[in-house]
């Protein structure tokens, strides 16, 4: 009869940790018959999103560090002591045949203690510009899954595969014509359309830009798709009161259909929504966000403006620059098409099952 194994997932604080993490989870599956234990971090999303998609997840205390001020850490290091006592526990408890780190606060404390029990680790670092946790733990994983070219000055290159991020299936496979996914939001199915996304809280600097001047957009005959997020209030629909060809929505539940819709996305520049770009083709302007370490979304967008498959405007230029940048690029279909291709061209298909793939392999060599 053929082994149930145990896998050890953790990670999380975001979607751009959590879609990627349950990807893998629901092609693991797919493929193999085991128990998968998801680690997190306590009042994060993924205390709520992991349930729902039907695992079992256990919470660290874990938080990140201030950096603006060093001593408002020390709750955040007894925090950090907890966990990593916690996180043992769950190991011995458990008896992982691995543990994946897909980033976040939670995968410190998981993947440190499995390497120290002797269980093989994956890491999969999903941005362009390596996160610490994964840079402290690849000394000791066995393989480290990454989603851009040149990861080498970060980990070590025996052990880096280029596997891309795993994109949500539903994406892919529910692509519809771009004329009827408009008018299932009730849109012209002919006109052209801009879909506006900052991410489930919102993106303050994108619905700031937009709340200014989106008349700018609909008295040139475009339509938005403008999803706020929910710390934006009603202001989205204020803004919106009596203009033509607007949607205005904290939270969009058919993102496919939205994606369908656009001619161009405006977007932050975390790795999740860059690799859902790439894999469906869709031009962009990049509004990379200044509130993550290491100034990683810049390092991410940058990746694609130097292959022309993307429009990078920084977050304090937005204000100024963003909706001028969108009627530009809306109106030359030539440039458009020329993103449209060379973002395509990225996309890193499959990349669940690649990483499976590697996970399996581990598991056989450590049978």
């Amino acid at each position: 009869m053929a082994q149930k194994y145990h896998i050890l997932i953790s990670g999380g604080g975001t979607g751009g940790h959590i879609f990627p993490a349950l990807s893998i989870a629901n092609a693991l599956k797919r493929r193999l018959d085991c128990n998968i234990l998801f680690v997190g971090a306590d009042n994060r999303m993924e205390m709520e999103k992991v349930p729902a998609a039907g695992y079992e997840i256990e919470g660290l205390p874990v938080a990140g560090f201030n950096r603006k001020n060093l001593f408002k850490n020390i709750p955040v290091l007894m925090k950090l002591w907890k966990s990593i006592s916690k996180a043992r526990k769950i190991v011995k408890d458990f008896r992982p045949d691995i543990a994946i780190g897909v980033g976040g606060y939670a995968s410190g404390p998981t993947l440190k203690a499995a390497q120290k029990a002797g269980v093989p680790t994956l890491l999969q670092e999903q941005n362009s510009y390596a996160g610490v946790t994964n840079k402290l733990l690849a000394s000791k994983a066995k393989k480290i899954c990454v989603a851009y070219e040149g990861m080498e000055r970060f980990f070590p290159a025996d052990r880096i595969v280029l596997t891309g991020n795993p994109v949500r299936k539903d994406l892919i496979e529910a692509r519809k014509e771009k004329g009827k996914a408009r008018q299932s939001f009730g849109l012209d199915a002919d006109r052209p359309t801009v879909l506006v996304v900052g991410g489930s809280l919102g993106a303050r600097t994108l619905n700031e830009s937009m709340e200014a001047r989106l008349r700018d957009l609909t008295d040139r005959g475009i339509q938005v798709i403008w999803q706020t997020g929910k710390n934006f209030g009603d202001r989205g629909p204020k803004a919106a009161k009596g203009l033509k060809g607007t949607v205005v929505t904290q939270f969009i539940n058919d993102m496919a259909s939205a994606y369908a819709a656009a001619d161009l996305v405006v977007s932050r520049a975390g790795a999740s929504s860059i690799s859902e770009l790439q894999n469906l083709g869709k031009p962009c302007v990049l509004v990379p966000s200044p509130n993550v370490a290491e100034d990683h979304q810049t390092k991410n967008a940058l990746a694609l403006v130097n292959k022309d498959a993307a429009v990078m405007v920084a977050d304090a230029e937005a204000q100024a620059e963003l909706v001028d940048t969108v009627l530009t690029l809306i109106g030359d279909k030539e440039r458009l098409a020329v993103m449209e291709r060379n973002i395509a061209a990225m996309a890193l298909t499959q990349s669940d099952d690649k990483i499976v793939e590697e996970i399996v392999k581990i598991l056989k060599e450590n049978n």
